[in-house]
């Protein structure tokens, strides 16, 4: 089950600030993503917010298609609220008010994956 990892530039000095409003943070209707003509494309299973000085950093833990994750999150109300909230501290300003927007901003704000290890791919677990 694959991570993805999204970056955002914050502004320093703002970190309980941008704390306070992932702690209010209004989390999605499901964790199941719909895909094409009502078939299930993948799940969220969790995710993780990490922040330092300008950059803070979403963890996505997944399964299915990565596409489907942005498309879902881009649907969810809870979502755009918190995009409201953080344009304050954001450094570098984003459009995420339409769905397509939000994609683009969620495809091109993705890290590069390097390494994924887990205990399912560990040799001693063969």
């Amino acid at each position: 089950m694959p991570y993805a990892a999204i970056t955002y530039r914050v502004k320093p000095g703002h970190e309980d600030e941008i704390a306070e409003i992932f702690a209010n943070f209004e989390r999605v209707d499901t964790p199941d993503l719909p895909g094409d003509e009502g078939r299930a494309a993948g799940r969220l299973l969790g995710t993780g917010v990490f922040i330092k000085d300008d950059v803070m950093v979403r963890v996505i833990h997944y399964e299915g298609d990565f596409a489907a994750v942005g498309k879902h999150m881009a649907q969810q109300k809870g979502v755009h609220l918190l995009e409201e909230k953080l344009q304050p501290y954001l450094a570098e300003q984003r459009d995420t008010a339409s769905p397509q927007a939000f994609a683009a901003y969620f495809r091109d704000a993705t890290m590069r994956s390097i390494a994924q290890l887990t205990v399912d791919t560990h040799p001693a677990g063969s």
